[in-house]
């Protein structure tokens, strides 16, 4: 029989939390709004900036003897075998269950977000090059699969995915985001979350909100957007992850806007999240966040002044180790400075949750069954996928690629032959390693060069680095450029190296002034293409870089953003032709260096005129991407204007044809253009699209199901409305070209709009057969987005 109400499972969750809250005290309350970090280095080159001073050695018994909310980074503070991590964190929770008074074990958390950041974890491609797939079912296998390997060994809570909308391309967690879109970043991250909460993973969202908004593209930087701004663009992928994909947690942003830092910010956290939105989850902060209210905002003048800050916005757990919500919270509670109830509901919420993963029941395990294998055949296989269909073929003019049969093939950059040339800097062998050298990467990752040698067995292909990344000796220009005069077509892979806090090129911390490509690496491009010799420019990076400089001057031009551990191969099958390019941009590749920060999602003000100078037209635009194969579009409907009210949808047909000698895949994509509005909108924005694979010869017929609430936006009073007026539905293969029009007009009311609108455009996928004289007819498949 059940000892207390508390344990009985056969109890609501609700029931179950407030009979154990009612038993417990002050200091057993606020012991599970907290986590604590094993083995984090507090001083040495491994601690990140601001850590020494945040972090401070603590008694483990100690701590433990209370209870703990949660355990950080079992698997993802040191290289740690996967199978002795396994029976080292259930050794870690049966001891925690041990020392406290109801023995509830903690809430185990790992990063995750380009795959489980641990040592031996497939190392898959980064978001960005997730975004470059507009595959959104196979991010959510992706996070299926993740969230999988996660629960094999005991981890409760993934820290991700990330939803930041880029808004500035020097920023250097560029690679971690979907891309410059609401709608893509919405829509493929809320795949991913649907994956990881399948397999039991508590997700994480974040940064909520701003973080990639800051001030001068530079890392934990004020943030400058306007009211619309931040309502349109940077909250809407946090709203379709929540209600489309359920994630169960939202990690605080460290940033602040307009003077309030999101910690400290009840409007955020608390109405905005909670009361219109619905989430009932849990909001963690970033790690150290809650001291940032004191140290870096200067909003708090002790560590019990930014608890009470931080509880009173909505911040539940203090991660990534105990500072604030501990001795200093206890304190301030017992003096009346903070009220209990604060300390109660944060608790509640955290109890819930643990509910809810089973580690309230007596008959909870620690230790997970079965072998351990965290990088196993159908991992790599979906990582091979994923990389494939991320590769970009931003040019090929002359047909340069598929290389040639028997073509003498020379490799040249600094990229070619570096396995982490194809990680990012959450990968494990990029965030961690780099601190235990001699360790090896736990995972194989073949390099370009050695799977273009693999990829073409008869052809000679010879090699020179020609420089490192970021050096600007040009020692090795000599040998690289003889080795392209010998060959019939030079390939240049270069590129970034992740890191963090300014130890790469790309990645945490690694922000840049401007978007030259790194070090000496577009003077040795310089010299490659003056040999006259055709050059592949092959990309490796993490954020897009100016390539203006050389338009024209090249044969071709593949990107590839951070593919995994399985990009080589990938990249070199898309340069033998084995693999036909169907990547398309989630960013715009600019023209010039300069002139930041820029998307494609400007109002006319912002797009080229007489009146200045500078045009920033990209050299590449949102959504773009070539293929081996070619596809004809046949629109559908009348030239004239269709009329629907404010409430009303309306179907755009288009059929797809692959009218090309080989399979391929195009991506299909609708934007929205509005003509009149009571504040400037973008000149388009993507509302819609689908990835539609298709053998030779064979149609497809998509209608994009267009609701009026798609057309929404945050008007003068910062209420969201779908306005009456003139529409322009634009179907096209990128953001700069329009392949059919559908012209429309809302009628009606202005019409306010809640968090019950419609988020996403549903898209109907029929297959077309061949009519005896030569038209299609339709028939459903029964394939819908």
């Amino acid at each position: 029989m059940t000892s207390s109400p508390w344990r009985d499972p056969a109890l609501p969750a609700a029931a179950r939390v407030e009979d154990l809250l009612s038993r417990m005290t002050l200091e057993e309350k606020t012991a599970q709004l907290y986590g604590v970090w094993v083995g984090a280095a507090t001083d040495g080159e491994g601690v990140a900036p601001l850590q020494r001073e945040m972090a401070a050695e603590q008694d483990w018994d100690e701590l433990i003897g209370l209870g703990l909310g949660q355990l950080t980074r079992s698997f993802g503070t040191a290289p740690v075998d996967p199978a002795v991590g396994v029976r080292a964190l259930a050794a870690a929770q049966r001891r925690i269950a041990a020392a406290g008074r109801f023995g509830i074990p903690a809430v185990a958390h790992e990063e995750c977000l380009a795959g489980f950041t641990a040592w031996g974890a497939t190392a898959y491609p980064v978001p960005l090059a997730w975004g470059a797939a507009f595959d959104p079912g196979l991010v959510a296998e992706l996070g299926r699969r993740i969230g999988h390997d996660l629960r094999s060994v005991g981890v409760h809570q993934g820290l991700a995915p990330l939803l930041d909308v880029v808004r500035d391309p020097r920023w250097g967690r560029v690679e971690e985001t979907i891309g410059e879109d609401p709608y893509l970043v919405g829509t493929v991250g809320a795949a991913y979350v649907r994956g990881l909460e399948s397999a039991g993973v508590v997700a994480t969202l974040k940064h909520f909100a701003g973080y990639a908004s800051s001030a001068g593209a530079r890392n934990l930087a004020p943030v400058r957007a306007g009211v619309r701004e931040f309502a349109d663009v940077t909250l809407p992928p946090f709203e379709m992850a929540l209600r489309e994909g359920g994630a169960r947690s939202v990690m605080a942003s460290y940033t602040e806007t307009d003077g309030v830092p999101v910690s400290a910010d009840p409007r955020l956290l608390t109405e905005l999240l909670r009361d219109e939105w619905g989430f009932t989850g849990t909001v963690v902060a970033d790690y150290y966040g809650i001291g940032f209210l004191r140290t870096q905002h200067r909003v708090a003048e002790d560590d019990a002044g930014a608890a009470h800050l931080a509880l009173a916005a909505g911040v539940d757990v203090e991660l990534p180790t105990l500072r604030c919500y501990g001795a200093p919270l206890v304190t301030a509670v017992r003096e009346g400075r903070v009220p209990e109830a604060l300390v109660d509901r944060a608790a509640r919420r955290v109890l819930r949750q643990k509910c809810e993963l089973g580690l309230l029941d007596e008959d909870w395990r620690p230790e997970p069954q079965g072998p351990v294998d965290l990088d196993s055949a159908g991992n790599r296989a979906l990582a091979r996928r994923l990389a494939e269909e991320s590769v970009v073929l931003l040019d090929n003019p002359g047909g340069l690629l598929p290389l040639a049969p028997g073509a003498r093939v020379a490799v040249v950059g600094p990229r070619a032959a570096d396995p982490l040339a194809m990680l990012g800097c959450y990968s494990f062998p990029c965030h961690v390693l780099p601190h235990h050298p001699g360790v090896p990467a736990g995972v194989t990752i073949p390099t370009v060069l050695e799977a273009l040698r693999a990829e073409l067995p008869d052809t000679e292909v010879t090699f020179a680095p020609g420089c490192e990344v970021t050096d600007p000796d040009t020692a090795g220009f000599a040998e690289a450029v003889a080795r392209a005069a010998e060959a019939d077509v030079c390939v240049a892979v270069l590129g970034d190296r992740a890191g963090l806090f300014g130890r790469g090129t790309s990645g945490e911390g690694c922000d840049v002034a401007d978007l030259r490509l790194p070090g000496a690496q577009g003077e040795l491009l310089d010299a490659l293409v003056a040999t006259g010799v055709p050059v592949v420019l092959v990309l490796l990076t993490g954020r897009p870089y100016a390539l203006g400089r050389w338009a024209g001057r090249l044969g071709a031009v593949v990107q590839a953003f951070f593919p995994g551990e399985e990009g080589g191969p990938a990249v070199a099958g898309v340069l033998s032709g084995r693999v036909n390019p169907s990547g398309r941009l989630p960013v715009s590749v600019p023209r010039g260096p300069g002139g930041q920060p820029w998307t494609y999602l400007q109002p006319p003000l912002g797009l080229a005129g007489e009146v200045s100078s500078l045009d920033p037209t990209p050299l590449y635009p949102f959504g773009h991407g070539r293929s081996y194969t070619e596809f004809a579009w046949e629109g559908e409907g009348g030239t004239g204007v269709t009329e629907l009210g404010t409430d009303g949808s309306y179907d755009l047909p288009v059929t797809v044809r692959n009218t090309g000698e080989r399979a391929g895949a195009e991506v299909v994509q609708l934007y929205l253009h509005d003509p009149v509005a009571s504040v400037t909108r973008p000149d388009v924005r993507l509302i819609g699209y689908r990835r539609l694979e298709l053998a030779p010869g064979e149609s497809r017929r998509l209608t994009f199901r267009f609701h009026a609430d798609l057309s929404a936006f945050t008007d003068r009073s910062g209420t969201r409305v779908v306005e009456p007026g003139a529409l322009e539905l634009r179907l096209g293969p990128s953001s700069a070209e329009v392949r059919h029009t559908a012209r429309l007009r809302l009628t009606g009311p202005v019409r306010t709009v809640g968090a019950d609108r419609m988020l996403r455009c549903e898209v109907v996928c029929e297959a077309v057969a061949e009519a005896p004289d030569g038209a299609t007819n339709g028939a459903v498949d029964g394939s819908a987005d």
